[in-house]
């Protein structure tokens, strides 16, 4: 067993530079390539302020200013809003798990997780385990690295979450960053690392 998890591991390091050597068609880096996503530029910058609202309240509960809101298929509904609440059960992974116990992989296919900031590893896999088929995030993760760096309570790893879907087999499209947010994405971020 040992042996199989040192060649998984090391076939995973040995493709993560050829996965981040360029974007492929589908891969979006910016609001203006949106064409044919769920959700229109107006939904995501909505969607994204109330992600931002529950980041507010983690951090007003005493947690990392992140928050994450699951849209429904119509682009309107907020299926459910949350924040982070520690170290591992950041908001991105607590809304994959309860939505998965809740709806059908099939409808969480169509559905939008929308985040402050883009899915670490951990949540990515969370993302694609759940079946929730489009994310978009505000900020880039390896941009708040740089702000909270070495900070315990942000231990960021420089893995893109399109490089962790790319290791799937599922297509899950990714929006973001939304360059345009990224001042009032972050305020709440910066404000939360000078306490």
């Amino acid at each position: 067993m040992k042996n199989i998890a040192m060649t998984f591991s090391l076939a995973f390091l040995l493709w993560i530079p050829v996965a981040c050597t360029g974007m492929e068609l589908g891969d979006w880096k910016s609001s203006s390539n949106q064409k044919d996503f769920s959700l229109n530029h107006q939904q995501i910058l909505k969607h994204l302020r109330t992600a931002t609202e529950a980041a507010k309240e983690a951090v007003e509960s005493g947690h990392p200013p992140f928050g994450a809101v699951l849209v429904a298929p119509d682009g309107e509904t907020v299926l459910m809003k949350q924040g982070n609440v520690s170290l591992m059960d950041h908001a991105e992974t607590v809304i994959s798990r309860l939505a998965f116990a809740k709806y059908d992989p099939d409808y969480l296919w169509k559905c939008t997780l929308v985040t402050t900031v883009e899915p670490c590893a951990m949540c990515s896999g969370n993302i694609y385990w759940a079946n929730i088929g489009n994310v978009v995030y505000g900020v880039e993760e390896i941009t708040v690295r740089e702000l909270t760096g070495a900070d315990k309570r942000n231990p960021t790893m420089d893995l893109p979450c399109r490089t962790v879907f790319k290791a799937g087999q599922k297509p899950i499209r990714v929006v973001g960053p939304i360059p345009e947010m990224e001042d009032e994405l972050l305020a709440t971020i910066r404000a939360y690392w000078k306490r």
